[in-house]
């Protein structure tokens, strides 16, 4: 099983959800007590926030970056946004 590495937070109500669907994902597919490998990166979405409304999307997306990055080093083989706005920034 791959490793699922979730930057979370914006909201944590989103990401909350994400992690439940995986879970839920991953019960159905393999039954029993199986549960997704999942690495949380929950970041702080005021700053985040912030940069949105003032137009530095370049900003935020540095700080999503260093996440992704992270999440990587902890040993994520895949990485999801549990956000739908963020997901502008992806490459």
């Amino acid at each position: 099983m791959k490793t699922i590495g979730l930057i979370g937070g914006m909201s944590w109500e989103s990401t909350l959800l994400y992690y439940k669907l995986l879970n839920e994902g991953i019960k159905e597919r393999l039954g029993g007590l199986h549960s997704a490998q999942i690495i949380l990166h929950s970041v702080d979405f005021a700053p985040i926030a912030r940069m949105q409304n003032e137009g530095r999307w370049d900003e935020a997306s540095i700080t999503l970056t260093q996440a992704a990055l992270s999440l990587e080093h902890a040993g994520a083989d895949v990485i999801l946004l549990c956000t739908n706005t963020m997901h502008k920034m992806a490459p």
